[in-house]
Parts: C-alpha cells; sequence; structure tokens
C-alpha cells in the first residue's frame, strides 16, 4: 500500500539520517524522498512516499513523533503530489510526434543544444510512468526524476 508523509523537522544536520534510519531498521522501504527548508530556514520539510503494510508504517508514524527534531507529521490522504521528471533526447532521433507528446503531459523543451533537446514534465507519478513509457521511442540517452513534491489540500 502506497503511503505518503510530510514531516516538518528542525533544519539541522543529523535529521536526516536518523529519519531515513527509522524505515532501514525495520525493512521499510523509503520509493520517494524530498527534502527542502521552509521559508524561515528554522525548519525542513521532508516528504516521503514509501509501501508496506499498515502496523509497520504505525510504528514508523510513533518513532517519527517521538524524535526530538521532529515538530509536525502530516499523514493525510489528501495531498497534491507532483513530481518532475527531466529527459535527455538525441536529435539525431526521428523527432516526429514529440509536440504531440509533449502537449498530452504538459510537458516542454527546457532547454537545447547541438546535440541534445532537453524535455521536462511535472505531474503526479503515473502521468510522469506513462509519458516517460511514451518517449522511449525517441531513444533518450539520460533520464532524470525527482522525487514526490508534496502539499496538504487541507
Amino acid at each position: 500500500m502506497r503511503r505518503v508523509l510530510s514531516v516538518i523537522v528542525l533544519n539541522e544536520h543529523g535529521v536526516l539520517s536518523r529519519m531515513v534510519g527509522l524505515f532501514s531498521g525495520r525493512g521499510y522501504n523509503i520509493d520517494s524522498l524530498t527534502v527542502a527548508p521552509l521559508e524561515n530556514k528554522e525548519f525542513s520539510r521532508i516528504n516521503i512516499v514509501t509501501s508496506g503494510n499498515e502496523r509497520t508504517f504505525e510504528q514508523i508514524v510513533k518513532q517519527l513523533h517521538k524524535l526530538i527534531p521532529t515538530y509536525k507529521v502530516i499523514e493525510s490522504e489528501e495531498f497534491i503530489d507532483k513530481e518532475m521528471a527531466l529527459v535527455k533526447i538525441p536529435l539525431n532521433e526521428n523527432l516526429g510526434g514529440l509536440d504531440a507528446v509533449l502537449k498530452a503531459y504538459n510537458g516542454t523543451i527546457a532547454n537545447s543544444n547541438e546535440n541534445f533537446l532537453f524535455l521536462m514534465v511535472a505531474d503526479d507519478a503515473n502521468r510522469i510512468d506513462n509519458f516517460l513509457k511514451t518517449i522511449k521511442k525517441y531513444n533518450p540517452s539520460d533520464i532524470v526524476r525527482s522525487g514526490s513534491v508534496l502539499m496538504e489540500i487541507k
């Protein structure tokens, strides 16, 4: 079962290591992880996407609440959840239909040089998966995908 957590922590060294240790110590895999300081820089937001059984997840949430630098643990079903992918396409490929693919997935050409086009798409995880399957026909030479960026809807 896919689970999403957003954790507000004090912005200090070692916090991420301790949080990741909670997951690995219980054999719980992290599918996606993003971290960034909040506007005031005193706190950071750690977004975690994971999957596993309910019991283990509940244990991890309880342990996260006990960590000293943890200010708030947000476990909600109601998040806006977006990812980004950058794709490097050789210009020597047949690029017919690429505009239609980009339009269908709200993608853009982020950059280009004499050898490559650099495409960018930001959407939910399933649409990014579908975009990456569709774009394979253009023989991408590199693909980079971000973790989930989350915001609670409530």
